[in-house]
């Protein structure tokens, strides 16, 4: 496995992002920073965000990672690619002592930011994983069949956001097991679709042809647990009915964040979004228990 890269050798984009600043107008000290997952954005974490400020009297940030959101268009979009744009944020908007939380994708993302050899020291305070383990593996087929889905929309006639989830729903009709047939996943793809009059066409937003090229490889974590660690004090969320964390590479969680913790809340993978209080709670627990002055 590679050694992780500098910042130096990726061309990092200016990502978007919300910020909620507490009544102190605090924009810098202890800030929480939110990554999404595939196919999200940082409009998913609206309420969580909003709930987080207001609790623990910190900034948060919610961002678009690269291909998504509002954030620039831009091949390639491996995690080194990716991690270097958040640590380009942390570094332009002098972050220090963040909590990191990440979901999936982004939660992948999230560990490549605290294991970079270029992240300074002081940088991360806590880091907080949703439902993703550190491990290497193919990435579910599905996630191509949601981008060719996605597709079909585009180059389809419809007008409305219930025609757009009829074909999306389409997706691999013969498979009874594809997660296409959910009510929720479809809703969420349907997020990233942009109406006329904003547009002349419906689209969606996010890049498909960047996309297609580079969701296979988002299976893949790029480092080696011998050269790459963060030992400061780390939390992975699983969800309990949820497959990504399990028997298998819950071992790994160790060996690259030795100073880790695994909790469980009765979810899929969408624990912040199935089960948003529970979610919010474990996480300023654990924020608490380990932050340097207490908030």
């Amino acid at each position: 496995m590679a050694r992780c890269l500098s910042t130096n050798s990726v061309e990092t984009v200016d990502l978007s992002y919300n910020s909620f600043i507490p009544p102190d107008g605090n924009q810098i000290n202890k800030p929480l920073v939110i990554l999404h997952g595939l196919f999200g954005s940082k409009r998913n974490w609206l309420s969580l965000s909003k709930a987080f400020m207001r609790d623990v009297k910190r900034p948060v940030y919610a961002l678009d990672l690269r291909n998504h959101g509002e954030s620039p268009h831009k091949a390639p979009m491996t995690y080194v690619d990716m991690a270097a744009d958040v640590t380009n944020f942390l570094h332009e908007h002098s972050l220090r002592d963040i909590t990191l939380i990440g979901h999936s994708m982004g939660g992948k993302v999230a560990m490549a930011v605290a294991l970079s050899s270029s992240l300074p020291s002081g940088t991360l305070e806590t880091l907080i994983v949703e439902d993703i383990a550190p491990v290497k593996g193919r990435l579910d087929g599905d996630f191509i069949k949601y981008v060719k889905a996605m597709k079909r929309v585009e180059q389809s006639n419809v007008s409305t956001r219930k025609e757009v989830i009829e074909i999306l729903g389409q997706a691999e009709k013969t498979d009874q097991r594809s997660p296409t047939k959910d009510p929720a996943v479809l809703q969420f793809l349907s997020t990233n679709i942009q109406f006329p009059p904003a547009v002349e066409k419906l689209r969606f937003i996010i890049p498909l042809d960047i996309l297609e090229q580079y969701v296979p490889s988002l299976g893949d974590f790029p480092y080696d647990p011998t050269e790459n660690q963060w030992s400061g004090p780390t939390l992975f969320v699983k969800g309990e009915h949820s497959r990504f964390i399990n028997d298998r590479n819950v071992g790994c969680t160790k060996e690259f964040f030795p100073n880790s913790e695994v909790v469980s809340l009765p979810t899929g993978h969408w624990v912040h979004a199935q089960r948003p209080h529970d979610f919010k709670d474990v996480v300023l627990k654990f924020m608490r228990e380990h932050s340097k002055h207490s908030s």
